[in-house]
């Protein structure tokens, strides 16, 4: 064989390695994108499902929501109710209820003072403080005269 010849037959082996490798890589190639074509369609079938569940999920959210302003909404219209009820409440009935207690405590210091004949505490019960301590009425006595 001449030099010529060896040199053809390894170009043709050469390139019957690589186009054998080549079709190795494509088959491959074909497996993995066949997979890949299977784990989409099945992400798809599972997720489908999910997003529709989801979305009733803040779809009946939504609706919830709505019921608990309109709730907050309600509590805050009587609250402001009590609260005008209840000044109208004081300023009705506040102003004779206050004359109707000092009546009754004017009616209650005419009758004490009738009995006693004086307004003041008695000397038995009144006490002076000196230097942080108490003295009985009768010492205080004693002490100035």
């Amino acid at each position: 064989m001449t030099g010529g010849e060896v040199a053809g037959i390894l170009v043709a082996v050469f390139w019957a390695i690589l186009v054998s490798f080549l079709a190795v890589v494509l088959v491959r190639l074909a497996q993995t994108l066949k997979a890949a074509t299977r784990m989409v369609a099945d992400v798809t079938e599972q997720a489908v499902p999910l997003l529709a569940d989801a979305s009733a999920t803040v779809r009946s959210a939504q609706t919830q929501l709505d019921r608990v302003d309109a709730i907050a909404s309600d509590v805050q219209e009587v609250t402001s109710n009590a609260s005008a009820l209840s000044s109208t409440v004081a300023s009705t009935f506040g102003g004779p209820l206050v004359k109707v207690a000092a009546f009754g405590y004017g009616v209650r210091k005419a009758l004490g003072r009738g009995r006693d004949g004086e307004d003041a505490p008695r000397d038995s019960v009144r006490r002076t403080v000196i230097v942080g301590r108490t003295v009985p009425s009768s010492r205080r006595r004693k002490q100035k005269g």
